[in-house]
């Protein structure tokens, strides 16, 4: 499975690189994340092990994300049910208070069974990764629009900005 989407935000890419790299946030605003621990952050990579609990479904995996605040942060497994799990997170400048935002992730489940159960879940999950990080910045940063500014988002290629391929 893999998935590609990006949007144009209305925040600054140092704020959005914050927002996705401080994974201890995570269970206050993505309704499937039951827990994120941080194992080990330096300047150069964040090591964490993440919890799922969204409809039914319930894994733990643990990744590695190499990064360079506030262009790119990669995701890697390091453990979990998946046979193959990799993506990254880039963001590039547009203006102070703008950037464009890339995901890309590339996931198979290791097995049939999870595959099956866990696939149409987690391609959820995946599908609105984005769309929940520029929630969470309306949420702590404040909207661009109440200050009169443009909106704080709008996809790159319409309504249909999701790139997900099977």
């Amino acid at each position: 499975m893999e998935v590609r989407k990006s949007m144009l935000v209305g925040y600054s890419a140092e704020s959005m690189f914050d927002l996705i790299e401080q994974v201890e946030h995570y269970p206050a605003f993505l309704p499937w994340c039951a827990s994120a621990v941080v194992l080990s952050r330096d300047d150069s990579v964040v090591i964490a092990n993440l919890s799922v609990d969204f409809h039914g479904l319930r894994m733990a995996f643990t990744t590695r994300n190499p990064k360079r605040r506030p262009e790119t942060m990669a995701i890697i497994l390091e453990r979990g049910p998946f046979r193959r799990f990799e993506g990254d997170w880039r963001l590039t400048p547009l203006a102070a208070a703008a950037c464009k935002i890339e995901f890309a992730l590339v996931y198979e489940f290791d097995g049939a069974i999870a595959r099956t159960l866990a696939g149409p879940v987690f391609a959820r999950i995946a599908d609105t990764l984005i769309d929940a990080f520029v929630a969470r910045a309306d949420s702590v940063l404040g909207t661009r629009s109440e200050s009169g500014g443009d909106p704080p988002s709008f996809p790159t290629k319409g309504a249909g900005s999701d790139d997900r391929q099977d």
